[in-house]
């Protein structure tokens, strides 16, 4: 008799007996067995879940932040969970870095199937007038900006090979005002319009972009927008990281011929 261990995957099934001392087998179904995926943001939150469960269904996955110890420890993790993992430490305020980190990877995996756009960042909770430029270009500069810098270095690797798969990993605060929160809300605002204009762009070549739109996560990225807004929050109404790794999962398998273009994902019950 088999049960799910995971909810929404069928990628980890444990079959087991009824008789005392029975064995018990775990079975992973590699779906992305000799994919390449690219996670920005690997090193914590949502993007260390994400390259887990991704590694879990097979991939080789390649951890992109600025931290490279914290990259380390969950590389070797995924190792000794049996997936395949590599680490690229990389700096996407910065063009060349990731031209380099594109580079480097069509040299050392000649493909790239699957890239995924989670790293971001918000600010303490305050009023726009409040915001300094400075703190406004590092918000545009690493949700925005950085995607854009990803996807210039890896749709090249995509269309060559007529394939792959792009998400960005948005907010459902770039669909509704947040107050105290308005850089990062448009920056989610921008980065939904830069995913569907890509996303035309794009599907000639059998490319499928996708947006994930959660609302508030369990991290320490304080709900995106700033201690003043994460004030008091539950944490357990709050969407957990494997929460979006699963949305993820669905979508990279997904039949060629269709793509989800937005996943809106809210708590059941309000934090």
């Amino acid at each position: 008799m088999g049960r799910f261990l995971e909810p929404y995957s069928v990628n980890a099934i444990v079959r087991e007996g009824h008789q005392p001392g029975c064995r018990i087998e775990r079975y992973i179904m590699n779906e992305l067995k000799s994919q390449v995926a690219v996670v920005t943001g690997a090193a914590r939150g949502v993007g260390e879940a994400i390259a887990r469960r991704l590694a879990s269904m097979g991939a080789h996955v390649l951890l992109v932040a600025r931290s490279a110890a914290k990259l380390n420890q969950v590389c070797e993790e995924i190792v000794e969970a049996g997936g395949a993992a590599s680490v690229f430490p990389c700096d996407l305020m910065n063009a060349s870095a990731v031209a380099q980190l594109g580079e480097a990877v069509a040299q050392q995996h000649k493909h790239c199937d699957i890239l995924v756009n989670n790293a971001a960042i918000g600010i303490d909770g305050k009023l726009l007038h409040e915001v300094t430029p400075d703190e406004w270009d590092l918000v545009f500069g690493t949700n925005l900006r950085g995607p854009y810098l990803m996807i210039r270095a890896f749709a090249p690797l995509m269309i060559a090979a007529r394939s792959g798969y792009i998400i960005n990993v948005s907010s459902l605060a770039g669909r509704n005002p947040l107050p105290k929160g308005a850089a990062y809300a448009a920056s989610k605002w921008g980065l939904n319009g830069l995913t569907c204009s890509v996303a035309e762009e794009l599907r000639q070549y059998n490319i499928r972009v996708s947006a994930v739109a959660p609302g508030s996560i369990n991290t320490d990225f304080n709900d995106h927008s700033g201690r003043g807004i994460a004030s008091g929050k539950d944490p357990k109404k709050k969407l957990q990281p494997d929460d979006i790794a699963s949305v993820v999962a669905t979508l990279v398998t997904q039949p060629p011929q269709c793509f989800i273009s937005e996943v809106l994902m809210r708590p059941t019950q309000k934090p």
